[in-house]
């Protein structure tokens, strides 16, 4: 059994206090590719609005030394639309930061890294990147930004405007720590750090996601949380598994009327059994559920 404290915990509760900064630091630094200095955890203005806001927390927002601000998420449960999710957490943080009379050029850049516990869409590999080129039709000419441009930005291509995602896929991992990022995803998958690992913040996570180090409170609060996330899978795999003999519409109203007494959101529920938020608010509207 490790005697390190889950990421996804530690991330809520731990790495928010400046004192473990350097551990995200190193995180963020070796996944990159360039020296990360965190000048603050802020607290975002998104999901606060609506209830579709809500479900689309923010695990936490960091702004590093360069003002660009970071939005780090981990997600355990499978969610079908998990890539819209994506795009309107990032987008909803990129019309937050202008007040009425603000310069565009104010808006800074974001970076979204997702950190996911299941297999989203189609491929192979454990770390995906994505970003914004603009590529010529006639020319296949890539557009790029002008020389004032540079200097209003600070930028010298125009993807860097635009947010930028990575996808960590964690299962997929091997296993097989070839660098010193994969030392981190090794951690992410296993809450595990070998002796011979040497990334950038690793030795400090340690140390300090050490169980032994956890006050009396925390530990409590971590063993409710491994409670919680045990008894979700097992929950929401029983309720699947009991509907399989029933017709599809029969199947659907059972799994949701049961994973509704059991307390879960309609976001959750959509999220396992396919069917889309409006059609679970409409059951509970007409008690069906």
């Amino acid at each position: 059994m490790s005697t390190l404290v889950r990421f996804d915990w530690a991330i809520k509760r731990l790495l928010r206090n400046k004192a473990n900064f350097n551990i995200l630091e190193g995180f963020l630094s070796e996944l990159l590719k360039e020296d990360v200095v965190i000048q603050e955890i802020l607290e975002s203005e998104s999901n606060r609005m609506t209830s579709i806001d809500k479900q689309n927390r923010i695990d936490i927002l960091v702004k590093d030394s360069k003002g660009e601000l970071i939005i780090i998420e981990v997600q355990q449960n499978d969610e079908s639309d998990y890539y819209q999710r994506m795009v309107y957490a990032s987008s909803k943080l990129v019309t937050e930061q202008l007040d009425a009379g603000d310069k565009y050029e104010n808006i800074k850049h974001v970076i979204s890294i997702n950190i996911l516990y299941f297999d989203l869409g189609k491929g192979e590999d454990y770390i995906y990147k994505g970003k914004t080129t603009f590529e010529g039709l006639q020319t296949g000419s890539v557009l790029e930004l002008s020389e004032k441009q540079k200097d209003i930005y600070f930028k010298e291509s125009v993807h860097e405007i635009f947010p930028e995602y990575y996808i960590i896929k964690v299962d997929n991992f091997n296993n097989i720590a070839k660098d010193s990022l994969d030392e981190w995803i090794y951690f992410l998958k296993n809450s595990d750090i070998k002796d011979n690992f040497r990334a950038k913040g690793l030795q400090q996570a340690k140390e300090e996601l050490n169980l032994m180090r956890l006050t009396k409170a925390e530990l409590s609060d971590y063993e409710y949380f491994l409670h919680c996330s045990r008894v979700s899978r097992s929950e929401i795999s029983t309720a699947l598994d009991k509907g399989f003999d029933r017709g599809e519409d029969a199947k659907a109203k059972y799994v949701i009327e049961k994973l509704v007494a059991k307390g879960f959101s309609d976001n959750d529920i959509a999220d396992v059994t396919g069917n889309t938020l409006k059609e679970i608010q409409f059951l509970r509207k007409n008690n069906e559920v």
